[in-house]
């Protein structure tokens, strides 16, 4: 999409009707903060399975006017842990290979997502949260018909949503109730619509101190789960200071420690800092071999330096200049080597900024009564939980490897991007900034280039790169796995860029994942 001078500002997101809530709330005079609450709010009713009022997730502002902030609502380990729970795998169908999630009412972390969208209004919103939840309020009475990409992602997790009665008939096919809705079939969720009304009008007292809290806790009582009450009403909002990068004459802004995503992707930023990267050119076999290694580096370093047990001090240990430098010698000397998330990005005309990564993990199947919204499995995943499963400690943020991030130039030049896709989303992001800001990319064909991921020893590469740099990297690499087409694995930048000297707004939306660009 060609630079455009937007009258009110561009939006990218994983689906059209979450990007179009965004737009309509631009349109109507409200501010970037505003627009990416709105279609935070309408992501839970058009992206069912990736966001939810039962999640958690982080954003990235940078007001026009003030410095930038990073609010982390993310999933909260519970107070106390209960010795007997709901806890139990299911197997997830990825058609190449299929994964263990675990389910149940032990699977749920306490949520922030709604404390976290009335939090960032209080401080930054301009329009009453009743206009900026009616979007989502009206997709989810009138209805929307389901998207390929989101039909998919329930045929991949049906075991999940097909576990409990209420979440089967939540989600049941309006032709055949015994099967999930398909693409293209009308959803509508009553009971949700009904919710987000009461929320907007009673605020997120009614989510922690009130009626929604005290069901959850007496089912969690009932069934197996470890939150109560007093879990909901300790429930804060953290506001970080974002960790910040320089790379390439531009400032990256990112998701600071507890959550890792940020660090790694700045540890190989470092990494790659001064090595040559242009002139080995884009989608070469020496640069592809070379990130790949950077990837495999950051693996490393991310187990050396104590980052997955202790995010903090393993923190300063990866940003420590001569530990950075060590692995930047391994780098350039040694020889060629032979879940579920969704993103919104804003930027209005004024230059606000928002970035905004949520999850809902896979979703617990669990339905907090007469509300519609699926509540998490976070103490069920795998990638959050790396001491092992019920080994998490009592009333302590989750770590994430999502990063909301934002780049930030000397002229004034502005991005705001972000990804879902679990361990790739550092990747991803990673990739995209390399390709705009080492090779001089333009936004909307940054998101679309191929990728490749290294991890455990594996190195996938999608399609597009040139037939014999990937047979040079098949035979280069002792485990390589080459991918037809694009493919959600890879992740899903959405990212929206303001050019403050001329006025000019665009933005690219990742394909992988139903990216959606709308400027208005």
């Amino acid at each position: 999409m060609a630079p455009n001078s937007a009258k009110y500002g561009a939006v990218a997101a994983g689906d059209a009707q979450t990007a179009r809530a965004a737009a309509e709330i631009l349109k109507s005079g409200g501010n970037a903060f505003d627009a990416v609450l709105g279609a935070l709010f309408a992501s839970t009713v058009a992206e069912p399975v990736l966001s939810s009022l039962g999640g958690g997730g982080f954003l990235l502002v940078q007001p026009k006017q003030g410095r930038p902030v990073l609010y982390d609502f993310f999933a909260h380990t519970p107070l106390r842990k209960r010795s007997e729970v709901d806890f139990h795998p299911v197997i997830a169908d990825f058609g190449t290979v299929t994964q263990e999630f675990h389910i149940g009412m032990g699977s749920i972390a306490t949520p922030g997502i709604v404390r976290g969208a009335f939090e960032a209004h209080r401080d930054l919103g301009s329009m009453p949260m009743a206009e900026i939840i009616a979007p989502a309020v009206e997709l989810a009475r009138s209805g929307l018909k389901l998207s390929p990409l989101q039909a998919y992602i329930f045929e991949i997790v049906e075991p999940i949503y097909m576990a409990t009665p209420e979440c089967r008939a939540q989600y049941a096919s309006p032709s055949d109730p015994t099967q999930l809705i398909g693409a293209g079939e009308v959803m509508a969720v009553p009971a949700k619509a009904d919710f987000l009304d009461a929320l907007a009008r009673e605020g997120d007292d009614l989510f922690y101190r009130g009626e929604v809290a005290a069901a959850v806790a007496r089912d969690c009582e009932d069934c197996g789960g470890h939150l109560e009450r007093a879990d909901f009403e300790a429930y804060q909002v953290i506001k970080r200071e974002p960790l910040a990068v320089e790379f390439e004459g531009a400032r990256i802004l990112t998701n600071p420690p507890p959550s890792v995503g940020g660090i790694l992707i700045g540890f190989a930023l470092d990494l790659l800092k001064d090595t040559g990267l242009e002139q080995l050119g884009f989608g070469t076999f020496a640069y592809l071999d070379r990130l790949a290694r950077v990837m495999a580096l950051t693996n490393q370093a991310r187990v050396e330096s104590g980052l997955n047990l202790h995010p903090q001090t393993g923190s300063e240990m990866l940003l420590n200049p001569e530990f950075i430098e060590r692995y930047r010698g391994e780098v350039l000397n040694q020889p060629p080597s032979h879940r579920g998330t969704t993103h919104i990005s804003v930027i209005d005309r004024d230059g606000n900024a928002a970035s905004m990564t949520v999850s809902n993990g896979e979703g617990s199947s669990y339905i907090a009564p007469n509300t519609g919204v699926v509540f998490n499995n976070m103490l069920g995943e795998e990638d959050i939980n790396p001491k092992g499963f019920h080994q998490w400690p009592e009333d302590m943020r989750m770590s994430s490897m999502m990063a909301p991030s934002l780049i930030q130039h000397p002229d004034g030049m502005l991005v705001a991007l972000g990804s879902g896709g679990s361990n790739r989303i550092r990747t991803a992001v990673l990739q995209v900034i390399l390709d705009m800001l080492v090779f001089g990319v333009h936004v909307e064909e940054a998101v679309r280039l191929p990728r490749i991921h290294y991890e455990r020893g594996l190195l996938n590469v999608e399609s597009g790169f040139e037939d014999g740099v990937r047979g040079q990297l098949n035979d280069g690499f002792e485990q390589c796995k080459l991918w037809d087409g694009h493919n959600l694995f890879f992740g899903g930048v959405h990212a929206v860029e303001y050019n403050g000297a001329a006025g000019a707004l665009t933005g690219g939306g990742d394909p992988r994942r139903g990216g959606a660009v709308v400027l208005v």
